[in-house]
């Protein structure tokens, strides 16, 4: 698909500021300050990812500087009182990571991300170790594909297998990522596939289907009466 992403690895930030489990709080908030970035990666001594400090799991050490606790002297979130006290990476940080590998598509990437609520990913060779960073912003930059390519790839990848011969009677429209399909098809069954097929091209924003099957031969015993039509033999 010509320089198309489809794949983690061709959206991911490779170069990535990681931490230690042992880097100090102080640190980890100037860290996140220099790389303007919310979220840090976790590294134990080999290398491999074992979880991620955000900017609220360093929120507790504010919120909790004078306490919080109920009208019945109980903590309200012991949790996030544990990680008041915390003062490394390997203290504060979520574990275990949530990751993705290089190779998983974008779509799946994008469930991950929606599944547990967080905006970026790092991703992880399959021994473990760090190869880059997804985000949110990252996954979206598929959309910015071009409409002449997606039309391209929906011809090929979805109405010529599905319609063989008769593809080239079908319009394949694509306007700001949106697909409109028309024409004559020889199977309406194939009509909700077709569009769920262009659908899932990646880059799409929505599709318009407007396939038509063949016009059906006039019933000419409809305006014939009952009482005239030929019984069953």
């Amino acid at each position: 698909m010509d320089g198309t992403p489809t794949v983690v690895s061709d959206v991911m930030t490779s170069r990535v500021v990681a931490l230690r489990t042992g880097a100090a709080f102080k640190d980890i908030v100037k860290t996140m300050r220099d790389w303007r970035v919310s979220a840090l990666p976790v590294l134990d001594d080999a290398g491999h990812v074992v979880g991620v400090v955000s900017e609220a799991d360093l929120l507790p050490k504010e919120e909790y500087r004078r306490g919080d606790l109920d009208r019945y002297g109980l903590v309200q979130h012991p949790t996030d009182v544990h990680k008041a006290d915390a003062v490394t990476a390997g203290e504060l940080m979520t574990a275990p990571a949530i990751t993705v590998t290089p190779d998983a598509s974008l779509a799946r990437a994008a469930r991950v991300m929606a599944r547990h609520g967080v905006k970026r990913l790092p991703v992880v060779g399959h021994d473990g170790a760090l190869k880059g960073i997804v985000s949110r912003t990252d996954l979206l930059k598929v959309f910015l594909r071009d409409d002449a390519d997606i039309a391209e790839e929906v011809r090929r990848e979805v109405v010529q297998r599905l319609f063989g011969t008769h593809a080239e009677e079908l319009r394949i429209e694509v306007r700001d990522g949106v697909v409109t399909l028309s024409g004559l098809v020889h199977d309406t069954a194939l009509v909700p596939l077709v569009t769920h097929l262009a659908r899932a091209v990646e880059g799409v924003v929505d599709v318009q289907c407007a396939l038509t099957g063949p016009a059906r031969p006039p019933d000419l015993e409809s305006d014939v009466p009952d009482s005239q039509r030929a019984a069953p033999a």
